[in-house]
């Protein structure tokens, strides 16, 4: 059976996806206003022109906005195109939104059928996309959507590739040829017999000259070819490649959190802030009067952490312990039965109650609502030293909850084995951000701090 490469089917994928997000964002707005206006009207197919110039329109933003906000790529997760999916139709329902209130015609328009259109939108998007995902799985195993490699090289880094290319079948890569330096077969004569989509070649640092050769033996391929440079022995955070002044550089260590990405993330937070604030008030109020009157001292307890890039922040909490001062900068973790901690204060630690106020710094820009728990200055400067891996956490900005956190490691880490296991996780999640695993850690939140018994 003849393959149909990516090169060719790659833009007939795009189009699909933009067609069906098209259709489905279209559906849903008729839908709901049939459901909204079906008592005034028998005639289903009766629409006005204005609710129907806004449904097209929209429609049509929808298809091309969603494309800019997540990435359609061979192989990727159901729940993370259901996720990006998500997140594009409510970005592009509250842009419809301010428009409607920019332009001053938001009052000519049923609020009800708007909030209806974005419910049905977002059921009627998830089918379109898992349609989507059953038919580029389909496509794969008929032949289409596959783009054939060979492998040139020895290194670990190409070995690392040749075994998750063939444990992951869904990649659409299909390794047809591999050849090492010193091999009697020539690798242009395997490039002109077998017409590989993508050559791979895997070189150390130091091999220049073999790198020379490889690409003067290649000059006629019109493969698409790439370098595999060997890194493996370095600890590589959100890597990739960079044009900077027209230079391209490989992403050894680089904050996952820019462009496209840094703006979802800061909706979230700011979003997820400003509801949790405004829901939780009346219980927030009831535990400032609880503390003051329990204890002396103040209701906030402020203290500095490392936050963003390493800088200072003030972080903000319940204060949970009774008032005491610590000698030559010191900062004794609570432990089991603490004494400096009131009773009330053990509740709000267990029940993580005392972290509420972080929803302030979060809307200060201060924090996240996800991301790497900050710890204290004295703490940051002890383990930078013993964790060489340690500083990739101050990438992002520090977190209410975490990935670490609704894995087990939250609370004390008396140990560094535990702060090991900690600081591991917190790198994990710089490697595979998404927003839907933000979303993920924050339902998973209530449920890990309920089973957690490491909190004293």
């Amino acid at each position: 059976m003849t393959t149909f490469s990516i090169r060719q089917s790659k833009s007939f994928t795009g189009l699909m996806v933009q067609a069906l997000d098209f259709v489905a964002v279209w559906s849903a707005g008729w839908l709901a206003y049939q459901m909204r206006f079906f008592e005034k009207s028998n005639d289903w197919a009766d629409l006005p022109s204005g609710e129907l110039g806004l449904i097209l329109v929209t429609a049509l933003f929808s298809a091309l906005f969603f494309g800019k906000v997540y990435r359609m790529w061979p192989g990727g997760s159901l729940a993370a195109m259901v996720g990006r999916v998500t997140l594009g139709w409510l970005m592009a329902w509250t842009l419809l939104l301010v428009f409607l209130a920019l332009s001053k015609n938001a009052g000519n328009f049923s609020r009800l059928w708007l909030v209806t259109w974005l419910v049905t939108g977002i059921g009627l998007l998830w089918i379109a996309r898992v349609a989507a995902f059953l038919i580029m799985a389909q496509m794969r195993r008929a032949g289409y959507q596959h783009k054939s490699v060979i492998l040139y090289g020895d290194t670990r880094m190409l070995q690392t590739v040749r075994a998750r290319i063939e444990q992951a079948t869904w990649s659409g890569y299909d390794i047809i040829g591999a050849i090492s330096p010193g091999d009697d077969f020539d690798l242009h004569e395997l490039d002109a017999r077998l017409k590989p989509d993508e050559i791979w070649v895997g070189v150390s640092m130091a091999e220049s000259a073999t790198l020379e050769q490889v690409m003067q033996s290649l000059r006629h391929s019109v493969a698409n070819i790439r370098l595999l440079p060997d890194l493996m022995m370095y600890q590589i955070l959100n890597h990739g490649m960079t044009i900077t002044v027209g230079i391209p550089m490989v992403d050894i260590s680089v904050s996952p959190m820019f462009g496209s990405r840094m703006l979802m993330k800061a909706a979230l937070d700011y979003t997820v802030a400003a509801i949790a604030l405004i829901v939780l008030s009346p219980l927030l109020i009831v535990i400032a009067i609880a503390v003051k009157l329990t204890s002396k001292g103040p209701v906030l307890f402020k203290q500095k952490r490392h936050g963003w890039n390493d800088q200072e922040i003030y972080v903000y909490k319940f204060r949970s312990m009774e008032v005491h001062n610590e000698t030559d900068g010191h900062v004794t973790q609570a432990q089991r039965n603490d004494p400096r901690v009131t009773p009330l204060g053990k509740f709000l630690r267990k029940s993580s109650l005392d972290e509420l106020p972080q929803f302030i710094n979060v809307l200060q820009g201060r924090m996240s609502v996800v991301g790497p728990r900050p710890h204290a200055l004295k703490h940051n400067d002890q383990y930078v030293k013993l964790i060489p891996k340690y500083a990739l956490r101050h990438k992002v900005k520090p977190g209410i909850t975490g990935w670490a956190q609704i894995c087990g490691h939250r609370g004390e880490t008396d140990t560094l084995d535990k702060m090991e296991a900690r600081v591991q996780h917190d790198i994990y999640y710089l490697e595979h951000w998404s927003l839907w695993m933000d979303i993920k850690i924050i339902v998973l939140t209530p449920l890990a701090t309920i089973q957690n018994k490491n909190v004293y």
